[in-house]
């Protein structure tokens, strides 16, 4: 039977308007995926952006890269959300596989966060990539374990990580940083003063978040010969009181780091405070103290929070950017 021809022209108007509108949906869902970018091309543009200066813009740190329900900890995705909301250090927990291979785990042990049991350590790359990882409320998700090396190139041009130590030295960190030409998008965690000198003699452009609690571990480190402008200062797990230490630090041109997990954070998810803006005098006192930058689990809700605080970051325009890859 012949199809009548204005059937045929109905027909393929309809199938053209339907193309048409499902590509401007498109369109619209790929317009909407945008992400707080941190782009520095050298370590000189990560160390102005580190380094100290009043009135500075605060900077928040993703603890485990800022896991949340249906986004694992150490999980590149979970990167990609956290960054979807708010401008993020994202510090992340690189650990050894039985091969040798260097993944991003935060535990020695599987069973928390992977639908694995026993050690990391004792299984290769192979079977991890096998696994996979559970959200913070225990949901099997179908994201893998990330090595180190596809979140370096994951991070370079967009982002930066804090990389913790775990069972990685530092001289192996700086090495895949260098390997991966990503130095400007890497910070080395430093649990004491002669890995800091190590650090700086295998690159002396690489940026390190060194704990420094107090004004005698202040006073220590300058005997160092690391350049206080290679330095994030850590100061501790809790609201900071000790303003000496912190005006000595940004006199040298350094900023202070700490972190809110253990503290502040805890009111939240926890459950004891609902409303997580009913919170902003407590971070508050982080950064009128003479905080910086606020480790924190919950950098997807903090960072709106702490920037709607101070809306000024004009002068990092440059640098900070909200905008698809």
């Amino acid at each position: 039977m012949k199809i009548p021809e204005k059937f045929v022209c109905v027909f393929i108007i309809l199938l053209v308007s339907k193309i048409l509108l499902s590509s401007a949906i498109y369109q619209d869902q790929n317009d909407s995926q945008k992400f707080h970018q941190i782009k520095v091309k050298t370590p000189g543009e990560l160390r102005n952006l580190l380094n100290y200066s009043k009135g500075k813009f605060p900077i928040v740190c993703g603890h485990r890269g800022g896991a949340k329900l249906n986004y694992p900890e150490n999980c590149i995705n979970t990167f990609k959300n956290t960054i979807k909301f708010s401008y993020s250090v994202l510090e992340c927990d690189p650990r050894y596989t039985k091969d040798s291979a260097i993944v991003l785990h935060h535990d020695p042990t599987l069973q928390r966060t992977t639908t694995g049991k026993g050690r990391v350590i004792d299984y290769t790359l192979s079977e991890l990539k096998q696994l996979r990882l559970k959200d913070t409320k225990g949901n099997i998700t179908e994201y893998q374990i990330p090595t180190l090396d596809e979140a370096l190139e994951w991070a370079k041009g967009k982002a930066i990580l804090l990389l913790d130590q775990k069972d990685v030295s530092v001289a192996t960190r700086v090495k895949k940083a260098e390997e991966h030409n990503a130095v400007a998008n890497v910070i080395i965690t430093i649990y004491n003063f002669e890995d800091a000198r190590l650090c700086y003699k295998l690159n002396k452009e690489m940026m390190m978040q060194v704990f420094i609690p107090d004004m005698t571990k202040a006073l220590e480190f300058e005997k160092t010969g690391v350049p206080w402008k290679n330095v994030l200062a850590s100061v501790g797990h809790k609201v900071p009181t000790d303003t000496i230490l912190y005006k000595y630090v940004h006199q040298k041109g350094a900023i202070c780091t700490a972190a809110s997990m253990e503290t502040v954070d805890r009111k939240f998810l926890s459950g004891q405070v609902k409303d997580f803006n009913l919170l902003k005098d407590d971070y508050s006192l982080f950064l009128s103290a003479g905080v910086e930058m606020i480790q924190t689990d919950l950098p997807s809700d903090l960072g709106p929070l702490l920037y709607g605080m101070n809306p000024d970051h004009s002068k990092k325009k440059g640098i900070l950017k909200y905008q698809k890859y």
